[in-house]
């Protein structure tokens, strides 16, 4: 009897050992598959999202209305892309502009769209923003130093058909004044077409050339230095490489009450512009750009660098020609 038990009493053990020895095996099992599979499931349904899209752009001069629709067009064209822009105004310098992208850099913004104040002094910094891995565009002016792709109006055709409408009003006889700009392609652009207008033209000579910044203030100053030059009738009209120039023009003209003496021409189609037009008196025509347009393109092709696909190096939109005749069916920026 007592064996009999000693018996069952060890076969009792030996089941209890077994089972145990199973929940020991099965435990951790369960404990490390589970999870494993609970978190590659997670991954699919819910991908970890991608750090926020930051564009900086730094543009020449936000007191230049052309400049301030750049920069609302590109806030608009990276808002659909879930994307946020951070607009800085260079002051038309290029050591500021040069900081600029140097700090863009510092805070590893997606991508950076520029419109230098210097087509060649800012190389530097594109070949910097190039080193760190930053998509960059050029918008408005082509850049030097490797940027991706550059986007801008056809500046040489905008200085040609302001040449030309010039050429015409003149009856290719007269005398000018030039009001040149900043060290930027956009503006030796504009005067190569604007010369090439001229050839056609020997009868019209150049007897000012002065450098009015691309603004409003400088340019009228340097417009009140070319009338002081040459006296009442010597200055049958003025070429400004964009509005804010011819603007200035137009104002030191009246203030010297010369204005109806000569006639001026411009870039931009800007609503200063129109404005002005619209007066008919002596700012009769501007070749018309798209600064909104030309943004939102700038933008989009970013996005195509950034995602790997190959992009168009340069980017050319044409300009209308805008007078003082059809400035009311233009429909601006």
């Amino acid at each position: 009897m007592m064996k009999n038990m000693k018996i069952l009493l060890l076969l009792i053990f030996v089941f209890a050992l077994t089972a145990c020895g199973k929940a020991v095996e099965t435990k951790p099992a369960a404990a490390t598959g589970a999870p494993a599979e609970t978190t590659k499931a997670a991954k699919a349904a819910d991908p970890t999202p991608g750090k926020k899209v930051v564009i900086g752009l730094t543009v020449q001069n936000l007191s230049n209305p052309f400049f301030v629709a750049m920069s609302k067009g590109a806030a608009e064209a990276a808002k659909k892309h879930g994307g946020e822009v951070i607009a800085v105004s260079a002051e038309d310098n290029l050591a500021t502009q040069t900081a600029q992208i140097e700090d863009f850099i510092t805070k590893k913004v997606s991508m950076i769209i520029l419109s230098s104040v210097d087509t060649k002094g800012i190389a530097a910094a594109v070949g910097q923003a190039k080193a760190a891995g930053i998509p960059i565009i050029s918008v408005d002016t082509i850049s030097e130093g490797g940027v991706n792709a550059s986007v801008t109006s056809d500046n040489v055709q905008a200085g040609r058909i302001a040449g030309e409408y010039l050429v015409k009003r003149l009856n290719g006889k007269g005398n000018i004044a030039v009001l040149d700009g900043p060290p930027v392609s956009a503006v030796t652009d504009r005067i190569a077409g604007f010369n090439e207008a001229l050839k056609a033209a020997p009868g019209i000579k150049i007897v000012a050339n002065q450098n009015g910044n691309g603004n409003r203030e400088t340019s009228l100053a340097k417009m009140e230095t070319i009338l002081q030059a040459n006296g009442k009738g010597q200055i049958d009209a003025v070429f400004a490489i964009n509005d804010p120039s011819g603007i200035g023009a137009k104002i030191a003209a009246e203030q010297a009450g010369r204005d109806k003496e000569m006639f001026i021409v411009g870039v931009d189609g800007s609503p200063d512009a129109v404005t002005t037009l619209k007066e008919n008196k002596s700012y009769v025509g501007s070749s018309a750009q798209n600064p909104f347009n030309m943004i939102t393109i700038a933008v989009e092709t970013a996005f195509k660098v950034l995602a790997g696909e190959k992009v168009e190096p340069l980017i050319k939109l044409p300009t209308d020609f805008i007078t003082t005749e059809n400035v009311k069916d233009y429909k601006g920026w």
